[in-house]
């Protein structure tokens, strides 16, 4: 019995126990996460001169199965792009009863778009010295494209990665008690095939707006 609680096998079970007791502990806390504005007073006119021009609607069975606590859907324009913006932003306050952002790596081939281009790019935004990491799909429906840019982002960390967004909500769980995270989806229409256009409008959309959404999720 000594020798094998002096084994390596006893040793990787031992770290598994604990590393699940902690799991658990970190899941079983009450989780208090800071209030913040609901997203639906986000200013209709943004910085760089982006002014709302339609708010979207969200279906109710949509929001079922999105299960988020606080949506928003909105188009963009501004004077100097003849391209609109469409903002999508599903924000949880927790995931540890199953709610979690969905994917649109799953959503868009779903409702048809077909992607042409799936990748991650840098995007530099004022306020911080490293670019934030967001993914980047190019997607196709019949003779229709758009430049699709998503992220999530949960307080000042902007994780492109699905994997390493789940890997961050076991640590915060762990280490500060709170699972709560935002998707946030920059969705531009690409005309006569100009892909680089409409990732630039998309681009210049998050640099402008990237402090306002970020206030009005928790810090």
């Amino acid at each position: 019995m000594l020798d094998f609680l002096k084994s390596p096998r006893a040793l990787v079970l031992t770290i598994l126990l604990v590393a699940q007791a902690a799991f658990l502990y970190g899941f079983s806390r009450k989780e208090v996460t800071p209030p913040s504005p609901p997203l639906a007073s986000m200013p209709a006119a943004m910085p760089g001169n982006w002014n709302l021009v339609q708010e979207g609607v969200v279906e109710p069975e949509v929001l079922q199965v999105l299960k988020a606590d606080d949506v928003l859907n909105r188009s963009y324009a501004s004077a100097s792009s003849t391209l609109p913006v469409h903002l999508f932003i599903a924000a949880f306050r927790s995931q540890r009863t199953g709610q979690a952002p969905h994917s649109p790596k799953n959503c868009l081939p779903g409702a048809g778009w077909v992607p042409a281009v799936s990748d991650i790019i840098n995007v530099k935004v004022p306020g911080r010295e490293e670019p934030i990491e967001v993914n980047r799909f190019v997607v196709q429906k019949g003779d229709n494209a758009s430049v699709v840019l998503y992220w999530y982002q949960s307080r000042d960390r902007a994780v492109a990665s699905e994997f390493k967004a789940k890997y961050y909500v076991v640590r915060d769980a762990l280490r500060d008690n709170r699972t709560d995270t935002a998707l946030i989806r920059i969705v531009v229409p690409v005309e006569a095939k100009k892909i680089k256009e409409a990732q630039a409008v998309a681009e210049g959309f998050i640099q402008s707006s990237f402090g306002t959404i970020r206030s009005f999720l928790p810090s």
